[in-house]
């Protein structure tokens, strides 16, 4: 079966954009990955509406990208935050990536807004897509072959 006598409603990227893919979506997942807990915090840095981000926030618990954990300041009633679960922290190289791409063709004059660096050393942090075979070679476009998978299914005219 080719690519295009595949129908494509089960691709693995097709659900992970169902789930993720919106713009609002992707930038509170930006915030979360770097502190951003709260509602308000998130609303008054993203600058959106409140009916957006409730149902962004919801839809990400929903999809299990995000949990929510109860918090109360002295003297306040019991609001939320919001978390990453170990499914939301995997976007982590998904955001990087266009980060990355980003800073390459879509970049601010100035530079990067969001610099990225390993905290032991100092470098700057990249995303490449590496085989998992013994070398660990970097790849390309060109170097892989791509097959349909067990869930493949026929298009159907």
């Amino acid at each position: 079966m080719k690519w295009l006598e595949m129908d494509t409603e089960n691709c693995p990227v097709r659900r992970a954009l169902d789930l993720v893919g919106e713009k609002w979506s992707l930038l509170i997942l930006r915030d979360a990955f770097n502190g951003v807990r709260r509602y308000d915090e998130f609303r008054r840095h993203l600058g959106l509406s409140e009916a957006v981000l409730a149902d962004r926030l919801r839809k990400l618990v929903a999809a299990g990208v995000l949990r929510v954990e109860p918090y109360r300041e002295p003297g306040a009633r019991t609001r939320s935050e919001y978390r990453l679960t170990a499914k939301g922290r995997d976007l982590w190289p998904v955001l990087l990536a266009l980060k990355q791409w980003g800073d390459t063709h879509a970049a601010d004059p100035d530079g990067t807004a969001l610099d990225v660096s390993h905290s032991d050393c100092g470098a700057p942090v990249r995303v490449e897509v590496v085989c998992s075979g013994e070398d660990r070679l970097t790849l390309t476009p060109h170097d892989v072959t791509v097959r349909p998978g067990p869930a493949a299914r026929p298009l159907h005219p």
